[in-house]
This record gives structure tokens, sequence and C-alpha cells, in this order.
């Protein structure tokens, strides 16, 4: 075995999620995308598997495996469905958030129901006015005896009211990133409400809409890590949350090309497969090597990540940046292969290309991506 090469546990871990993509999630994906269905009984099979709580610990009831083995999943997953196999990467964040940073307390009220994903957690960072200015949020919580009392609105949260819990970062502080603090918001809790739910591109097998608190009042036991470190859990969160995105980017590829590659094999033109034709052939090999070369980078930085190395955040940055904008490139290039019926409902790459193009955009934009990479550069050449 090269230094390449996957261990036997992480191909059996692949196969594991490959075999129950097939049967659960492929076959249902169109018309979960056609119907704007959210499979939450796939999603919770998911997590019987262990899916739920990939990277959670042992101690906190997770599998605890690596960022790698986390990736080689969520690629598998998205193979069927992009959508689906993104919306358990937030919930595998949010829960890797409460094992890592909370309280004995936080993590014994909810993990057990996380890990089962009997309850389900959002990721609540984005605002109306701060999208890649993360930084700049207003959402307020103010300490109030042994609760805050949370008040402001959250953009753009998969998962918003369906889920249960709410991961939430919230100003208890100074403006800027050291005033940042985290809570574990509950759907139930008086005065949480939630938006209408947005009428997206893409990513139709999950619901997205804007969460609201209204002087919510959330126990202090609810913090997450301290007053204070609420960004820095965030940014931590989210790098492995774009190695997620980007392994989810590879698996709709894969499946883009796969899906070319049938489609130039029996379609005829000119007296033959156009397949046969040179310029098919290019376009064939140009998406499969830009593929291979954005897995390999992937793996690298999901290893980084899983042992703390310090270029981990630019590596996670680099990797999200390639891996979406080479798997929305790849998609693009299949749908034009598909020629007109590559822009029918009736074909897979109709759907992978729309639900492709927001991972360019989530988990920081790629040009916020582009901005951290060369940050951290800077930062370890002095």
């Amino acid at each position: 075995m090269s230094q390449f090469d996957l261990t036997d546990d992480q191909k059996a871990i692949q196969e594991v999620a490959r075999r129950f993509t097939a049967e659960a999630i492929t076959p249902h994906a169109a018309r979960w995308d056609e119907t704007h269905h959210y499979p939450k009984d796939v999603v919770q099979a998911a997590a019987a598997l262990g899916f739920g709580s990939i990277y959670v610990s042992e101690a906190g009831g997770g599998i605890g495996l690596g960022r790698l083995e986390a990736a080689l999943i969520m690629e598998a997953m998205a193979y069927g469905c992009p959508s689906t196999s993104a919306f358990i990467s937030i919930h595998n964040m949010a829960a890797w958030m409460i094992d890592c940073f909370g309280s004995e307390a936080v993590k014994a009220k909810y993990l057990p129901s996380l890990v089962t994903m009997d309850r389900i957690a959002s990721y609540c960072l984005t605002e109306p006015g701060s999208g890649s200015d993360a930084a700049a949020l207003k959402t307020r919580a103010v300490r109030d005896g042994d609760h805050y009392v949370v008040s402001g609105s959250k953009a753009f949260i998969s998962g918003a009211g369906v889920n249960d819990v709410y991961v939430t970062m919230v100003r208890t502080g100074v403006d800027g990133p050291k005033g940042i603090s985290c809570l574990v918001i509950e759907r139930d809790m008086p005065g949480v409400s939630f938006g209408a739910p947005e009428r997206k591109m893409g990513w139709r097998s999950q619901p997205t809409a804007q969460v609201n608190f209204d002087e919510v009042r959330v126990p202090v036991e609810n913090l997450v890590g301290a007053e204070g470190q609420g960004f820095s859990i965030a940014m931590a969160g989210l790098d492995g949350g774009r190695l997620n995105i980007g392994a989810c980017s590879l698996g709709g590829g894969q499946r883009a090309l796969d899906e070319a590659m049938a489609y130039t094999r029996q379609r005829q033109q000119f007296g033959k497969a156009i397949a046969d034709f040179q310029a098919t052939q290019f376009t064939l090999a140009d998406m499969a090597t830009e593929l291979s070369a954005a897995r390999a980078l992937l793996y690298q930085a999901a290893v980084k990540v899983s042992e703390g190395a310090p270029d981990k955040t630019q590596f996670a940055a680099m990797a999200k940046r390639f891996a979406t904008d080479t798997g929305m490139a790849v998609a693009d290039r299949a749908l034009q292969l598909h020629g007109g019926y590559g822009y029918l409902m009736d074909y897979p790459v109709e759907r992978i290309f729309r639900d492709l193009r927001v991972h360019q955009i989530l988990e920081g934009t790629n040009q916020i991506m582009r901005m951290i990479t060369a940050r951290e550069m800077m930062r370890h050449s002095n």
C-alpha cells in the first residue's frame, strides 16, 4: 500500500456509504428535488450507521472518525444527492462543536439525541446583514440572571423550522470577533420563529429559511465554550465544514462525469457514438483529471485538519475552493455533453448542476477562500 492509498478500514467505510446511497438515496433523489421533499427518515437511517456523529468523539457517543473518513462518507452520499449529503454534513459540524467545546452539562443535554439524529441541529452564523463579514453579526444575547435574552435574525439556515437545535453565534460583548459567543437554542423556546421557506435554485431536499429570535430566554448552561470564544469556535467548525462541502462537490461531480460517460456512449450522431469523437474524449479526460486533482488536495487537507497541522486552515480553504469550482465545472461540461437533454429534469445532470452551484458560495465564498489562503500563506512565511 502506498501513502496515497486508503486503508482497509477507510475503504470499508466508503463501501458502507456507497451501498447506503445506492439503496436509500439515489433512487429517490430526483423525486425529492421535484417535490421539495425533506427525507427525514433517510437522514435518520444514515445516523443509524453513525453518519450523524462521524467525528463526534466516542466519549460523546459518536463514532470518532477523522476528517478524511467524513469526506469519504459525504462524497459517497453526494453521488446520489448533494443536497441531502450536505444537510447531514451541517448537522455533523454542529454536533462536533458541542462535543469539542461544550461543557459536560451541555454535552449531556444534547449529544445523545444528536448522535442518533432524533434531534437534528442547524448551524446559525449568517445574518441578513452579515454574510462574508461574519464578525459583524448583530444578533445580541444579554445576560439576565441564569439566562441570556437573545434577539436578532439568522439567514439562509438549512433545516430552519424543521430542525430541533440551533447552534447560534450571538454577540455578548464588544463589536468584532472577540464579542461573539456560541449558544444552543431550541426550536420550541418561546420567541423563536421562522421565515417562509426560501425558493431556491437547488438544494431542494432540505428546507432553508430565516430564523428569528425575539427576546428568547436561553439558559446560561447552553453556552458552548466561554463568552467571547464563539467566533473561533465557528471558524474551527468551518474548517471541517469546508472539507465536507468540497467532498459533496466531488461526489456530485463524479456522478455528473459517470452520467456523461454513459450518455455519450449511447448517443449516436453522424453515424457513431459521440464518445468516439476526439473532442468528446478530450472533454471527458479533462473532467476526470480535474476531479482526481481536486480529490487528492481535499484528502490531503482532511488529514491536516484531523492532525491539527499548522497549515490546516489554509489547506481547508484551498481544498474547498478548488473542489467546489471543479465540481461545478465538471457538472457544466457534463450538461453540455448531454446537449438539450441535459437541460431536462429527466436527466440527473440538470439537478446536480443546480445543487453544486451553491457550494461555491456557502461555508465561505470561494473569493473569501482565496483571502484566507493568502492570509495564511503570509502568516506562515514570517
